[in-house]
């Protein structure tokens, strides 16, 4: 894409043309050599900026779903946020966590393959601490997890996955099963080294302890997916028919609904003195012949031409047209 400069670059620009620093034909030359790019092919870009885009739209929502559930549950300020969507490959990803930290490594049907949430050993002590009624304050002091430490861990990051699923329904739904955590990056091998991967780093905060929470989703396992993370695709669905349950729903209550039917005799205009005068046996002249059709509307809407008759010694009409939609505009 094309540079623009602002105003000063510009004026810069000419100044140092016009002192001689800058040569015109050097400027042109350098503009028609070619630009060259480097291009690694072990970090190989699988999602496209429009799919990164996506991602962040739906982690963000799962941040403010994240936020209120463990607000919720550990009963203090709680403040999560998008920080970064990256893509790399998954050996980069392994080097840049901790060497001792709470993987949770779960699944998502009907998506084949596993994923990982890893959560940084500060932020997951701190919720430990709360849960089990202390301040959340303390250091992480990582180890192997006591059995009592483990269960609860498990439980409070397994729930956790039901906002996932939550974040993800307006593509796909998924019901996200929390198979195992480890501590230890180098035990935890779900994709190969070079495969690429979408790493999603949650900015948290717990009370006064700050951390990160990163969402490892390998681009294998979403790549049934990723038709479905473009705008294009979103900008097509949103025209998408509507269910066919829907559809007999509202038919059903559209012919239930009541609409008023008035036949109009016909219409006059009198003056306020001729109205308040008005008593029995006074004639009005309205604009309609004995011998005319009488004017049915729906609602305000011209609807039918009828004729007025007596049905079982009852008053009734008798519909001769159909008044079409043009002609009551016209009316």
């Amino acid at each position: 894409m094309t540079e623009v400069l602002s105003q000063s670059e510009i004026d810069a620009l000419l100044a140092a043309l016009s002192s001689g620093e800058m040569n015109a034909e050097e400027l042109k030359k350098e503009e028609i050599e070619k630009k060259v790019k480097v291009y690694d092919f072990k970090r190989a870009l699988r999602f496209s900026k429009d799919q990164i885009r996506t991602l962040t739209r739906i982690h963000e929502n799962y941040a403010r779903l994240l936020t209120t559930y463990f607000s919720a549950q550990l009963r203090t300020f709680v403040q999560i946020s998008v920080a970064s969507v990256d893509q790399l490959p998954y050996e980069e990803f392994i080097r840049s966590i901790p060497k001792m930290t709470i993987l949770n490594i779960f699944e998502a049907e009907p998506l084949e393959g596993r994923m990982v949430m890893e959560v940084n050993p500060n932020i997951a002590f701190a919720m430990l601490e709360r849960l089990l009624g202390g301040t959340g304050t303390s250091q992480a002091k990582m180890g192997s997890l006591t059995e009592i430490e483990t269960i609860i861990m498990e439980r409070i990051f397994s729930r956790a996955l039901g906002s996932f699923a939550e974040a993800w329904k307006n593509v796909i739904d998924i019901e996200p099963e929390l198979e195992l955590m480890e501590v230890n990056p180098q035990f935890m091998q779900i994709v190969s080294p070079n495969e690429t991967v979408a790493v999603i780093s949650l900015s948290t905060k717990i009370g006064e302890t700050t951390g990160m929470i990163n969402l490892c989703l390998p681009h294998v396992v979403l790549e049934p997916l990723m038709v479905k993370l473009s705008a294009h695709y979103w900008l097509s669905t949103q025209k998408k028919s509507r269910d066919e349950r829907e559809v007999q729903s509202l038919q059903e209550r559209v012919q239930r609904a009541k609409v008023p039917l008035i036949a109009e005799i016909g219409r006059t205009t009198i003056s306020v003195g001729e109205f308040i005068n008005l008593s029995v046996g006074d004639v009005i002249q309205l604009d309609k012949r004995t011998d005319e059709d009488l004017l049915v509307r729906i609602g305000q809407k011209p609807g039918f031409l009828v004729r007025p008759g007596i049905q079982k010694g009852r008053v009734a009409v008798k519909v001769e047209h159909l008044i079409e939609e043009e002609v009551g505009e016209d009316e």
